[in-house]
């Protein structure tokens, strides 16, 4: 029978795995980010994948639509994160309360510095499904999203090995991003640049938050007094 890996490496192949997701998610933020501030070629795609989606939308499919990107919005998933905070203090499970403010408040607020640093217009339609004012790259939805799912699936792997259930949690999580992600393109308030960036946005921030606090926990847990 296989022997599990000695604690020490667990620890640098999680912080390997973490930042190599953390350079790869950057760099692919990093060039769809130039293309679209030079305008390049795919710029046009997400124009014309933005009046193709609205050119075939249907009463019946939009109120699906507005439901679903209603309950992943900024305001929801902050109060999906404080109740479970709520839960994590009556438990008093510390280290996952850190973990979740940092990651969820953190990364709500990065987005917004994206934002305003990149303010990108969003689509603009004659007939428009839905009309707001802010800025457009990256998407809120879709980067709250993906690092509140991040950190579920990151649960489940914390409480169980079995693959069956970590590849569900995966494929749940997948799902429900991509659910989010085509919501905002349906309803003409992003391109298809603006929820890709998001969502390495979110991977990013969710692998640096990954690396940061582990090692922090280490230190702090070698610096802790041992009982005899």
């Amino acid at each position: 029978m296989q022997q599990p890996a000695p604690p020490a490496t667990r620890l640098v192949l999680r912080l390997a795995l973490g930042a190599s997701l953390l350079l790869a998610a950057a760099w692919l933020f990093g060039a769809i980010a130039e293309d679209v501030v030079t305008g390049d070629r795919i710029t046009l795609v997400d124009v014309r994948i933005a009046q193709w989606l609205h050119e075939h939308a249907s009463p019946g499919l939009t109120r699906w639509m507005l439901l679903a990107t209603d309950l992943h919005s900024t305001i929801a998933v902050s109060f999906y994160s404080a109740v479970v905070a709520i839960c994590f203090v009556h438990a008093r499970q510390w280290r996952r309360l850190v973990t979740l403010a940092i990651c969820m408040a953190g990364g709500l607020a990065l987005n917004v510095a994206m934002k305003l640093a990149f303010h990108r217009a969003r689509p603009v339609f004659d007939q428009p499904l839905l009309t707001l004012s802010s800025y457009s790259f990256p998407s809120g939805h879709v980067v709250g999203s993906t690092i509140m799912y991040g950190l579920a699936v990151a649960w489940v792997f914390t409480r169980t090995r079995r693959l069956a259930w970590r590849f569900l949690a995966i494929g749940a999580a997948a799902f429900a991003i991509v659910l989010v992600a085509f919501t905002r393109l349906y309803l003409g308030v992003h391109y298809l640049t603006d929820v890709g960036a998001a969502f390495l946005e979110g991977v990013a921030w969710l692998a640096l938050c990954a690396v940061a606090l582990s090692e922090y926990w280490r230190r702090v847990d070698a610096r802790a007094p041992r009982s005899p």
